[in-house]
């Protein structure tokens, strides 16, 4: 055995001095991202705001700033979750339920798409309304449990969650760049101005 360390001892010992080397060579497998980080690039690069909160108190915190940075302490958020309105009751927002009354719309969704930095949401969250008849501000609010690999893995978990009833309306919103530079990769999309509120829950 000995004699096998003496040959082979010195080539191991070398190859782990190589394998630490920054120069990695052509053919080596790409270094895996962790899930929550290649969302946060990809969601980032589609143009969101994100905001990581460590508890709620930051999640409340947070939103007065996006509301405070925006004039909208003053205007009315589009809830039409009742278990939303009843988080946020502290926050003194002025809600309703009318889409033309509104500036911005408070709503959670189904999952966070780590491999295109996207946002899944069903008629849990916006009924049978179309993206483009929501308002252009939205503030989401998520926790870091709902982020999945790709949509396969969001329509599955869909699925599993609602055995009896699957929510209808199942769409993504991957453009937050809101303004008039349209491209032709988001043609036929609808942007939206995106705050994520996300709360660390693992």
């Amino acid at each position: 055995m000995s004699l096998f360390r003496k040959i082979f001892g010195s080539k191991s010992s070398r190859s782990g001095e190589e394998l630490k080397s920054d120069d990695r060579g052509k053919y080596m497998p790409e270094i895996k991202i962790p899930i929550d980080e290649r969302f946060t690039i990809n969601f980032k690069a589609n143009g969101g705001k994100f905001l990581y909160c460590e508890n709620l108190n930051e999640i409340y915190s947070n939103l007065e700033y996006i509301l405070e940075e925006n004039d909208w302490k003053e205007k009315k958020a589009l809830l039409f979750d009742d278990n939303l309105k009843d988080r946020f009751t502290n926050s003194n927002l002025k809600d309703t339920n009318k889409v033309s009354d509104s500036t911005f719309f408070l709503t959670t969704c189904e999952n966070l798409i780590a491999n295109d930095g996207s946002l899944l949401i069903t008629s849990k969250q916006i009924f049978e309304k179309k993206l483009p008849e929501l308002p252009v501000n939205f503030i989401v609010y998520a926790t870091t449990s709902q982020i999945v690999e790709n949509i396969g893995e969001g329509l599955r978990g869909i699925k599993s969650k609602n055995r009896q009833k699957i929510p209808t309306n199942i769409t993504t919103i991957k453009h937050f760049k809101s303004g008039d530079e349209k491209d032709f990769l988001s043609y036929g999309s609808s942007a939206k101005n995106l705050y994520l509120l996300l709360l660390e829950d693992l």
